[in-house]
């Protein structure tokens, strides 16, 4: 049976208050889907440090490219784990990363080009560096066997991806990577590059690993501003197929050539797809167009400064051009925690927490 996002919502968060947290700390990498304010910081133009970004959000404009709490603050709620710090906040030290860190960063993708013409952000190989920071001033408040059990039962969550074909491949005035690589070449090159930065995670001592793949990006409202009304940009999600169907079969290959770590494909594509194609059964009604924006579906720019969002923002599945709702992205966590392999493949965020 399902349930209606807000209901969800309401009944998780009550149980959160009085459960216990599962695992030390979440180590969270990635782009503006869980950036939690590491960008204001940085010399960018992708921030969300502004009304009405947080409108829904009890500490207001954070930095998260949500009317409120993100991808990531969902998962945090449900496995007990206080929010991790953006990495990039000179108060990130200290006891405040024993729960973990935020090293996600709005522009950022797998290439260490892609989202350049944003300005500076964290890329991945970046984020990765700034992990072993990190590390660095774990060692100094705990011993060699105690880090190693506290990094074997932690969970880094990996969101990336998107940025590398809406922030590069789709972009030819910008980048050239369409004009050298077809998409087959493409989604290729991203997942080689992908797994190297995730091995190099591995070898400092991470073991459990969640690694969600690619929602269907021809239907958020930045894209369907090209399309026909009505419709999806079919040919954007028609090149995401190597990159998902790659990381999947990756997953199988770590797990086969590291029995000591669990890795898990979340199956980004699959879940937003089903919230587009059933908006009723979530509660939500409107699903071709954004809540804040400017143009053609409210997708051509994000939400402008003091700009006056929808309303009824939990009937809405996107927030602005390119992110969802609060609502949509508890929809996606929900699942990601607790759903079936469909979902969560082979095992989902709960199932890791109690290896």
């Amino acid at each position: 049976m399902v349930v209606s996002a807000m209901l969800f919502l309401c009944l998780e968060m009550e149980m959160v208050k009085s459960q216990t947290q599962r695992v030390p700390a979440l180590f969270v990498f990635g782009d503006s889907l869980v950036d939690v304010g590491n960008n204001n910081f940085l010399s960018s133009y992708a921030k969300s440090n502004y009304y009405p970004y947080g409108i829904d959000y009890t500490a207001g404009p954070t930095g998260r490219f949500s009317n409120g709490r993100t991808i990531i603050d969902f998962i945090g709620y449900l496995l007990g784990v206080p929010d991790p710090p953006a990495f990039a906040n000179p108060s990130t030290v200290g006891s405040r990363i024993l729960n973990g860190v935020n090293y996600a960063s709005a522009a950022a993708g797998i290439l260490d080009e892609t989202g350049r013409h944003y300005g500076e952000r964290y890329t991945l190989s970046q984020q990765v560096l700034n992990f072993e920071n990190t590390l660095n001033q774990l060692r100094s408040m705990m011993n060699g066997t105690a880090l190693s059990t506290y990094l074997a039962k932690s969970i880094a969550i990996l969101v990336f991806g998107s940025n590398d074909y809406i922030n590069n491949y789709l972009l030819p005035s910008y980048y050239n990577s369409s004009y050298l690589y077809n998409p087959q070449e493409f989604g290729n090159l991203l997942l080689n590059t992908y797994v190297r930065q995730i091995m190099a995670l591995h070898s400092v001592g991470l073991r459990k690993f969640y690694l969600a793949g690619i929602g269907p990006l021809g239907c958020i409202p930045n894209q369907r501003a090209r399309a026909p009304p009505g419709r999806c940009l079919d040919s954007v999600n028609q090149i995401l197929g190597t990159f998902n169907e790659g990381l999947r079969a990756s997953v199988d290959q770590l797990n086969r050539n590291h029995p000591s770590a669990i890795f898990a494909y979340g199956n980004t594509y699959a879940a937003f797809g089903d919230i587009l194609n059933n908006p009723a059964a979530y509660s939500f009604s409107v699903v071709d167009r954004a809540c804040c924006g400017v143009g053609r579906n409210q997708g051509q720019l994000t939400c402008l400064p003091y700009g006056v969002p929808c309303p009824d923002r939990n009937q809405y599945v996107f927030w602005d051009a390119y992110h969802p709702t609060q609502a949509a992205a508890y929809v996606f966590s929900w699942r990601a925690v607790n759903g079936p392999q469909s979902d969560s493949y082979p095992v989902n965020i709960n199932q890791m927490a109690l290896m």
